[in-house]
């Protein structure tokens, strides 16, 4: 699914990156922690998070996130925004809720980073 794809799914805002709607992806990852995004999410997915901090960026770039859905309606600061542009990782903002927005992206074929986490999970 390309990115133009995910926004009408989820009527999201471009805040970043509105050359770059062509890419495709195919996992999303859904945290406002970014030690569990660091532990779990993989290279060319979506972060889904609440989060509109710069950490959320320089958490993105140094996972090769394909690009960050903040959702609630969320907005980042100029700050961040200026980051993001910086490391060409591409904002949208989505007025659903965290739990809708990854519902809504499953139900049209976007699959999770990982399905499942046991007691003895160790990140290769």
């Amino acid at each position: 699914m390309t990115l133009n794809e995910v926004i009408e799914i989820l009527d999201a805002d471009v805040l970043v990156g509105q050359d770059q709607l062509e890419m495709e992806v195919k996992t999303a990852f859904g945290a406002d922690l970014m030690s569990d995004v660091l532990a779990f999410a993989k290279s060319g997915s979506l972060l889904l998070t609440g989060l509109t901090n710069p950490q959320v960026i320089r958490t993105s770039d140094i996972l090769d996130i394909a690009a960050i859905i903040m959702v609630r309606g969320k907005k980042p600061a100029p700050e961040t925004i200026r980051l993001a542009e910086e490391l060409r990782i591409p904002v949208l903002s989505t007025k659903y809720i965290l739990f809708e927005t990854a519902g809504r992206l499953y139900e049209k074929g976007i699959k999770g980073c990982v399905e499942r986490v046991d007691n003895n999970f160790a990140r290769s």
